[in-house]
């Protein structure tokens, strides 16, 4: 779920994510909106995107907006730039100087150092206005007067009083320069990092405070929304359909089996089941559930890292059986198996041709790594047809029906529901012996997933219990104990 926001300070960043816009519904005609409601709409969506990734993502910071070198847009704002300056170059290298860009340029970097200032800086305020006396400025610069770098050595050193200690050798590279033109330019620049790092500061300062307050503020923000736009839970209601279809089936067929006497649904297990879908989300499916959208970037990642441990473990459990408990015991066996599946997998996730390429390839790897701990062990090599069962189990895991994938997929499944079910504050549940080699993995994905959906919950609890309750008890049915706050 990774994090770090390169974008402007004074953007909305663009990888938090925003509700998505949803389409009329079917029969009715499309709602009319003024530009006003649309732009409100759209600043709620804003704040609480930002606000939930201040909360769930300690890692959030700003960075600057800078765009690629080779994109128009690099090359447009280069091009752009490069003219500023040399205007404001010709300018003050002709005969008698023209500082009209100049002094615009120093009441910029006035007004930023101003912005920089806290409320306890009151000697400094008033020394900023009376050295950077606009007035005074321009009635130099009229008379001839004007001493830039008298001017351009205090606001260096104003910035060095300012600034972050990261910042100290931007500002030790200010005071080497003597071209006014390129000193007002990295004036300009490291007054910018600080800038962001202001901001940066800020967030941190409010964190704690956001942290306080967050459920409530995002659970009143997502009812704004909701009230502006009342088709806003459409998805979401669906994703707990879904989620209900699938758990009473379930229900029924253990049922049936007689593994488990008849019982109702529940609303938490339909919660519960809801949440674990979004780890086998299918990527075509664009109607996400609203009230998961601004997490879905790490839940993405969460779904990812699962089908590698699915995949690990299959390959950990298929080398056991076919060469024996024996070569695990082998001191540093199982971490540099460990380490050559997870890195042969490594983005072999998104294509099929990949995945395929990355098996045979780890297959033939794993087989190394057998040769090499028998030996060790003085053990006789592993026989021919056994080497070939091996190679072509492993190649075979790509497929969605491999029963290997399938049974270790459902045991990942069943551990994290259980994680889930127990809460942050119980023992995470006891692994099944196929799995105990990932015990430490499954249980850090398990406490990231755990710590997304239990905010979830605490914040859209309200929306989703009048959801779940028309789902699983129509009028005239009665209610259980459980809900799904």
């Amino acid at each position: 779920m990774p994090n770090n926001r390169e974008e402007a300070v004074e953007d909305t960043p663009t990888d938090v994510p925003a509700l998505e816009k949803l389409d009329s519904p079917t029969g009715s005609p499309p709602n009319t909106a003024s530009l006003s409601s649309l732009m409100e709409l759209g600043n709620c969506v804003s704040n609480l995107s930002l606000a939930h990734e201040i909360v769930v993502n300690r890692d959030f910071c700003f960075k600057p907006k800078s765009p690629p070198t080779d994109s128009l847009e690099g090359r447009v704002t280069e091009i752009v730039h490069r003219a500023f300056w040399d205007s404001l170059r010709e300018q003050l290298n002709s005969n008698p100087p023209n500082y009209s860009h100049a002094i615009t340029l120093l009441q910029e970097v006035k007004t930023m150092l101003q912005s920089l200032l806290l409320p306890g800086h009151v000697r400094l305020r008033s020394q900023l206005d009376e050295v950077l006396d606009m007035e005074l400025i321009q009635q130099g610069a009229a008379h001839g007067a004007l001493d830039l770098y008298r001017l351009a050595e205090y606001i260096i050193n104003t910035m060095g009083s300012l600034c972050a200690p990261v910042r100290d050798p931007e500002i030790r590279a200010l005071r080497a320069l003597t071209e006014p033109a390129e000193l007002l330019r990295e004036i300009f620049r490291v007054l910018g990092l600080m800038k962001t790092d202001m901001v940066n500061f800020t967030i941190q300062s409010l964190r704690p405070h956001l942290l306080q307050q967050a459920a409530q503020y995002e659970r009143a923000k997502f009812q704004q929304i909701l009230d502006k736009q009342p088709a806003s839970l459409d998805n979401a209601t669906a994703w707990l359909q879904a989620a209900a279809s699938e758990e009473a089936s379930v229900i029924r067929a253990l049922s049936e089996s007689g593994t488990e006497s008849s019982k109702t649904v529940s609303p938490s297990a339909v919660l519960y089941r809801a949440y674990m879908r979004l780890l086998r989300w299918d990527p075509q499916d664009q109607k996400y559930p609203e009230t998961v959208l601004m997490d879905r970037a790490r839940l993405d990642v969460l779904a990812q890292q699962l089908r590698i441990l699915v995949l690990e473990a299959s390959v950990l459990l298929l080398t056991s059986t076919q060469c024996g408990g024996a070569i695990f015991s082998l001191q540093g066996f199982v971490g540099k198996l460990k380490q050559s599946i997870t890195a042969l997998l490594e983005g072999s996730h998104t294509r099929e041709a990949d995945l395929k390429e990355a098996l045979l390839g780890l297959g033939e790897q794993v087989l190394v790594q057998v040769k090499e701990a028998l030996t060790t062990l003085g053990e006789p090599p592993l026989r021919q047809d056994s080497q070939d069962q091996l190679r072509g189990q492993i190649s075979d895991l790509w497929k969605d029906n491999n029963p290997i994938c399938m049974l270790i997929g459902d045991r990942v499944q069943g551990f994290l529901q259980a994680m889930l079910e127990g809460g942050p504050a119980k023992r995470s549940p006891e692994l099944p012996a196929s799995l105990r080699l990932l015990s430490a993995e499954l249980a850090e994905l398990g406490t990231a997933f755990g710590r997304i959906v239990h905010f979830n919950r605490t914040v859209f609890g309200p929306f989703y219990a009048p959801i779940l309750k028309k789902l699983l008890f129509p009028a005239g049915e009665a209610e259980t104990g459980d809900d799904s706050r």
